[in-house]
């Protein structure tokens, strides 16, 4: 619980992200190192609060009480072990989870919360520090042999998971370098590559094969891996984006959000990009889209030297705060700002976009926009609100509807849900011996709901393989602090 007294003596602090004038002018990450003096005095604020809507709160259901208390103590060593129990990937959830767990602290009922993700990510740092982030090596091995297509934060974690009970793993990724979202999709300012890296490598050293460059169902046959491997783990991403089928989509200059995004991660690596490169120089940047692809659509953009970057979105303004219909613990459904927005980015709220607009080339030049109200059953124009506004790049990032079907999901036979996400129960598709998580399964979602769908998944399939499973569930973690 940290200090008694803690909350009350404490304000809520983070240490200061680095200056938006020097950040623009690179992609290494916004926020800057980690600082133990801030840590320890915001672990002191976790209170004695009886019941910690924390845990139900994160995704995970982090024993965050616990590792809160072992910072205070500054006993590094044990706060690791605690938040290993229970998250794979702290060095990730650290940096770019929104943070469920905060809203659900109970000092945020008239306080602001713990800072909670800022001291995973404070443990986790020392942790790689001090030494303690080792690899696990397994000590027994099974005979079994499993097979992990996709190699986001739900593969990695099941990955993870599945060679502590002794399996062996393999994970197939179709791009030339492993990680998924994280490597290909969240952008070097939020996520180093070289802290994805880092954990790729301890995970070779604990012994889990990746194959990149293999794309099941294409250049490697999916029955091949039936054949091959005793089970096989689906944990692809939501891939198929939502479009905008509006007058002019096909002019030139209007891009989905992922394309843009992917292309600047492979910039930032020093890799060629083979076709035709997106960039925001000099030009006026609209993205369509509110989320959290949009704002990095909006840093990204900044970085390239656009003219101007407007950020839209069909929904109304949220408030900026909780209303009587957020109450807590519940997650709101408030105003956030990034550290993108904070770069300099034009926010509207309640537009609708009704045409691109082209020139005589072919190439964007505008958008034709529409300002909306929600009417209960749709969104209603509001006449007189029509106009047109610079743009010669449009980005949409707009979320996505389900994973790619053709290929590897077809060929397997899977049944698929009323949204077009592979069907299971308790992680098992309507294939015997094959398994789904993450986004595939679920939706579009958090990478802290990745990684918890990914340890969930490994042990159905441990269970599946093994008549039992060895890995704990998610309310128990893996480690016995008695």
């Amino acid at each position: 619980m940290g200090k008694p007294t803690g909350f009350l003596e404490f304000e809520r602090d983070l240490p200061k992200k680095r200056d938006v004038k020097e950040r623009i002018k690179d992609y290494n990450e916004v926020d800057g190192t980690i600082n133990e003096p801030i840590a320890l005095k915001q672990a002191a604020r976790c209170m004695d609060c009886g019941t910690p809507f924390c845990h139900s709160g994160c995704p995970l259901g982090n024993i965050i009480p616990d590792f809160n208390d072992a910072v205070y103590q500054s006993n590094w060593k044990l706060a690791y072990e605690i938040l290993l129990s229970t998250n794979n990937f702290p060095e990730f959830t650290g940096r770019i989870c929104p943070a469920p767990c905060e809203a659900s602290c109970v000092l945020s009922i008239n306080k602001p919360a713990v800072t909670i993700e800022y001291i995973e990510k404070t443990i986790i740092e020392k942790a790689f520090e001090n030494g303690y982030a080792l690899p696990r090596i397994p000590t027994n091995r099974t005979s079994k042999k499993i097979a992990i297509v996709g190699s986001g934060p739900a593969g990695l974690a099941a990955a993870a998971q599945l060679n502590q009970a002794g399996h062996y793993v393999t994970v197939f990724e179709r791009s030339d370098e492993v990680g998924g979202l994280l490597r290909y999709g969240i952008p070097d300012f939020k996520l180093d590559k070289q802290v994805v890296e880092r954990r790729i490598n301890l995970m070779i050293q604990e012994g889990i094969k990746f194959q990149t460059n293999a794309h099941v169902g294409q250049n490697i046959s999916a029955q091949q891996l039936r054949e091959d491997f005793d089970a096989i783990l689906l944990t692809g991403g939501s891939t198929v984006p939502r479009d905008l089928p509006i007058p002019g989509r096909n002019v030139k200059g209007v891009q989905f959000a992922m394309d843009f995004l992917t292309q600047q991660n492979k910039r930032v690596s020093g890799k060629k990009i083979a076709i035709e490169e997106i960039w925001a120089t000099n030009k006026n940047v609209i993205v369509i889209g509110g989320g959290d692809t949009g704002s990095d659509c909006v840093g990204t953009s900044i970085r390239h030297g656009a003219k101007s970057v407007t950020q839209i979105e069909i929904l109304s303004k949220p408030p900026i705060s909780r209303t009587e219909l957020m109450p807590w613990p519940n997650w709101p459904m408030i105003l956030r700002t990034s550290s993108s927005h904070e770069e300099g980015c034009q926010r509207e709220w309640s537009i609708l976009t009704k045409e691109f607009v082209s020139d005589s080339k072919g190439n964007l030049n505008a958008l034709k926009i529409v300002e909306v109200e929600w009417n209960g059953n749709s969104f209603k124009e509001l006449p007189g609100t029509e106009k047109e506004l610079p743009c010669e790049l449009a980005l949409l990032a707009m979320g996505f509807l389900h994973p790619q079907h053709t290929g590897l999901l077809d060929q397997l036979g899977v049944d698929y849900d009323e949204r077009g996400n592979i069907k299971c129960n308790n992680y098992k598709t309507s294939v015997e011996g094959i398994f789904s998580a993450g986004d595939m399964r679920r939706g579009q979602s958090l990478v802290v709901w990745a990684i918890s769908e990914g340890r969930e998944a490994a042990r159905s399939v441990d269970n599946f393989l093994m008549g039992r499973t060895s890995l704990e569930a998610k309310e128990k973690g893996i480690l016995n602090l008695a």
